[in-house]
């Protein structure tokens, strides 16, 4: 019954004597029958099972009981209720005065609920988290399976299915890097696995199109110089600038292949992917180009494209064979937008000529009085080895002289944004990084560091190079 029933009816009872269970039980059944009709008569329900047993708990002390009674009952609220009522009409239990109390009516199908909810919220947070899955899980698990069972070997190198049959592929970095173009449906890339450039890889070179499909860092630089050595490359993509090809999602790595240069365009170049990177110089052989040698940046054209500067300050290419002329070099200089062309006077002397190499100034003054020059400030700060640091302003007036190697500092802590910075010293990776971050549009130094990268921004240049224009 207990396990069936809706309400538990609580009733404390107290009788002046000692008394026992049977005489609270009796009392119970006794002066409540006949109180409430038929319909509500305490031994019919219990013989209908409309009402449980009736559970009394009584201790004795100093010759007084105390008790408690417990019904369970199936009846509604309002039977229940006049039920747990009649109770109270109890006086005597035995031979003793009595009262009986009635505490509380317990609702036992809300404690069921309240365990339901408390035994859901514990269901809820441990069994379900590691059996669900969503749907964009569902696609990656399926689309993994799909590009492990896809991936092959040839030659001992990861490939696409298609790298053996195929009249074009993709040469990239490693597996990671053929997987993922495998994800996005291309079957025909094959990975070097480093920087050694494998002979199988270079052997498939000479007889398919080939792109190189490389990462946007010094290694995927150094894999391409190696294999135009020893194979043929007919396009180049790069990711960008520190990224790798499996951190490209679909669109850019689509975007990128569409995209693709003509490896032609990089031969004698003074950078294989960034503008301006003279360690990443290879001349039109494929050989690596001395640093020392060549010039640390390359000015973009008038168009905004990265190609090479073609003003005097940059090297002629070693494979080439050739030196321009003068008259080529004016030509050259007067179609470079972004260049810094020199600024002869028609009828000026060779003495002159110094006076106002590289300067941009709008009305082409020569005249030093007036006007201080770029290469007067080359004169006195690098020729004259003072170990200092110029910063120009736009007219190239100077803004501030500090020790070398206290040019970092200066241009960083610059109030106002030095035009130009002569530098009686050698020009480091870390300046140059924070010169191109300030707006810093010329650097002028008596010898350059091997630099990693180049910003297009800035033009370096080392005294050597200046000297070549005289």
């Amino acid at each position: 019954m207990d396990d069936t029933a809706k309400y538990l009816i609580h009733a404390s009872i107290a009788a002046d004597g000692v008394v026992e269970r049977s005489d609270v039980v009796g009392a119970v059944f006794g002066q409540t029958e006949g109180l409430l009709g038929d319909d509500l008569d305490l031994r019919d329900l219990q013989q209908s099972s409309k009402v449980g047993r009736i559970d009394v708990q009584v201790d004795s002390e100093n010759g007084q009981s105390f008790g408690h009674i417990t019904i369970a009952t199936n009846l509604d609220k309002v039977e229940t209720a006049i039920l747990a009522a009649s109770l109270e009409t109890i006086d005597r239990v035995g031979p003793c005065q009595a009262s009986v109390e009635v505490t509380d009516i317990e609702d036992i199908r809300e404690a069921k609920r309240r365990k339901v909810i408390d035994r859901a919220k514990e269901l809820l947070a441990g069994s379900f988290d590691e059996s669900v899955m969503d749907s964009s899980k569902i696609l990656k698990e399926v689309r993994e399976s799909v590009r492990i069972d896809d991936i092959t070997d040839y030659h001992g190198l990861p490939a696409g299915p298609r790298v053996a049959d195929s009249d074009a592929i993709i040469v990239v970095e490693g597996r990671s890097d053929v997987l993922t173009l495998l994800g996005y449906g291309i079957k025909n890339a094959v990975g070097v696995e480093g920087t050694n450039v494998p002979d199988a890889v270079a052997g498939l070179t000479e007889k398919r199109t080939v792109t190189a499909f490389l990462d946007g860092d010094r290694g995927g630089e150094l894999i391409l110089r190696e294999l135009a050595q020893i194979g043929d490359v007919d396009y180049v993509v790069f990711a960008p600038e520190n990224r790798s090809v499996e951190d490209l999602n679909h669109h850019e790595v689509m975007s990128a292949l569409r995209d693709k240069t003509p490896y032609a365009e990089f031969e004698g170049a003074d950078d294989l992917s960034t503008p301006g990177d003279p360690s990443a110089a290879a001349d039109a052989d494929g050989s690596p180009r001395s640093t020392e040698s060549t010039p640390t940046t390359a000015v973009p054209a008038g168009d905004g494209s990265s190609d090479p500067d073609p003003t005097p300050d940059s090297d002629p290419d070693p494979g080439s064979g050739s030196t321009p002329s003068p008259s080529e070099t004016q030509a050259a200089n007067a179609d470079s937008d972004g260049a810094v062309a020199d600024e002869r006077p028609e009828n000026g002397s060779a003495d002159d000529t110094d006076d106002t190499d590289d300067t941009d100034d709008a009305d082409g003054a020569d005249d030093a009085s007036d006007v201080s020059t770029l290469g007067e400030h080359v004169r006195t700060a690098i020729e004259g080895e003072t170990g200092t640091a110029r910063l120009l302003d736009d007219d190239f007036e100077l803004s501030e002289t500090v020790p070398a190697d206290e040019a970092f500092d200066a241009v960083s802590d610059a109030e106002t944004t030095p035009y130009a910075v002569v530098l009686d010293g050698m020009v480091t990776q870390r300046l140059l990084d924070v010169a191109a971050q300030r707006g810093v549009e010329h650097i002028v130094a008596r010898s350059a560091d091997e630099m990693v990268k180049t910003p297009v921004d800035v033009r370096v240049r080392t005294v050597d190079q200046l000297a070549m224009v005289d």
